[in-house]
């Protein structure tokens, strides 16, 4: 089996016009199109990491791209452990980075 294209002019899926969106993120605006996850619009908009590990704080982002790995954990509008690749973004959400004791009661060890 081989993939081809296929020619502009017998293309079916005609898509509509995009439709912008702004998203927060660490208080800096961020431009995307409705539709998108979270993880797609940081990384349209160049950011490839938005969290850090417990441990060593290694930078993490989009890994599997399904919901399976947590990788990609931020904070959307206050809630914590949000999976970008899942949230589909919606305009004014204000995204924070997550990582390593940030948030965490100190008082409470894992």
């Amino acid at each position: 089996m081989t993939s081809r294209r296929v020619p502009a002019e017998r293309d079916l899926v005609e898509p509509g016009p995009d439709r912008p969106l702004t998203i927060l993120v660490d208080g800096e605006p961020v431009t995307g199109t409705a539709g998108q996850t979270i993880a797609g619009v940081l990384l349209g908009a160049g950011r490839r990491e938005w969290r850090t590990t417990r441990e060593g704080g290694a930078p993490r982002g989009v890994f599997c791209g399904i919901g399976v790995c947590f990788d990609c954990l931020v904070e959307v509008n206050g809630l914590r452990d949000v999976r970008a690749c899942l949230r589909r973004a919606r305009g004014g959400d204000v995204v924070t980075r997550q990582g390593g004791d940030v948030g965490r009661d100190p008082e409470v060890t894992a």
